[in-house]
């Protein structure tokens, strides 16, 4: 009874799970494969296959709807006359939110080792203030305007990211070090030679480096996908990846869009991997695995 009982149990949850999954995947692979096609049809795309929709998204496209793109640089071949159109805003706009997330990881996690490691008058407004959200990115942004106007965008863009998204990476560190017996662990390492920031270099942070790698991704996928604070803050130069997003999506045919939102995926799953990347080699210092 408990055999029969266990491989029923087995086959409905990963019934469930796959279920689950094609649920959530379909409407992703949907939208990938009708970006290809020239036109929409009843329940799916139909008409021959074409790269239109994505050059435009890209604003590789010689037309009107091209210039609602991400914007290009246009690059002079010499002795050919001819000039080729490069996305590299894209790659600018992915690096607004990975600054974002650089000075997460530079402010986040010493927060997230002081309130888990030490006691300290005010630890526990630190933790509160730390881990939640500061205001919404419309208020942000309108505060940011109105304190800073002369700011740059990228620069603006860049700390209003961090801000936003830090309590994200503080959760994700501290969960991390609240895991590992702190105090021991640099105890040992200390008792045999080595200094305190070799302790944090090659003993502690490679301890956390999951949660420190998952909160980088939380951070980087919210901070692209942030529309409100981009939006208000937003005045000249690439433009952020939420606004890339808006202006193909809007009053746009579906093809276009969803080559944007296929954009949008590429990316992310570009970044995420980059990101898993450089955090399983990057923590490899020689510490402690």
């Amino acid at each position: 009874m408990d055999r029969l009982s266990a491989a029923v149990g087995r086959r409905a949850l990963v019934g469930l799970v796959v279920g689950c999954v094609v649920f959530l995947i379909g409407p992703v692979v949907l939208t990938f494969v009708a970006s290809f096609f020239e036109s929409w049809a009843g329940v799916g795309p139909s008409g021959p296959l074409t790269l239109t929709h994505w050059a435009q998204a890209l604003g590789l496209a010689e037309t009107v709807g091209a210039s609602r793109g991400l914007g290009t640089w246009v690059v002079d071949v010499p002795a050919t006359g001819l000039a080729v159109r490069i996305p590299a805003s894209l790659a600018f706009s992915v690096l607004l939110a990975l600054g974002g997330v650089g000075v997460n990881l530079v402010v986040g996690i010493p927060i997230a080792y002081a309130v888990t490691r030490y006691e300290f008058a005010g630890r526990d407004w630190l933790n509160t203030v730390a881990v939640l959200p500061v205001v919404p990115g419309i208020v942000l942004g309108i505060a940011f305007l109105r304190t800073y106007p002369n700011l740059p965008s990228a620069v603006a863009l860049v700390i209003g990211y961090s801000l936003l998204k830090a309590p994200y990476m503080v959760l994700a560190v501290q969960s991390s070090f609240e895991s590992m017996d702190l105090r021991r662990l640099e105890e040992t390492a200390r008792s045999l030679g080595a200094s305190w920031p070799r302790t944090v270099a090659t003993v502690i942070l490679p301890n956390a480096k999951r949660g420190i790698l998952s909160g980088s991704i939380v951070c980087w996928t919210l901070a692209a996908a942030e529309f409100n604070f981009s939006y208000v803050v937003y005045s000249r130069g690439p433009k952020p990846f939420s606004l890339f997003l808006f202006e193909n999506i809007s009053n746009n045919p579906f093809q276009r869009a969803a080559a944007a939102v296929s954009i949008y995926f590429l990316i992310v799953a570009g970044v995420t991997a980059l990101l898993r990347a450089t955090g399983e080699r990057g923590f490899s210092t020689g510490g402690v695995q």
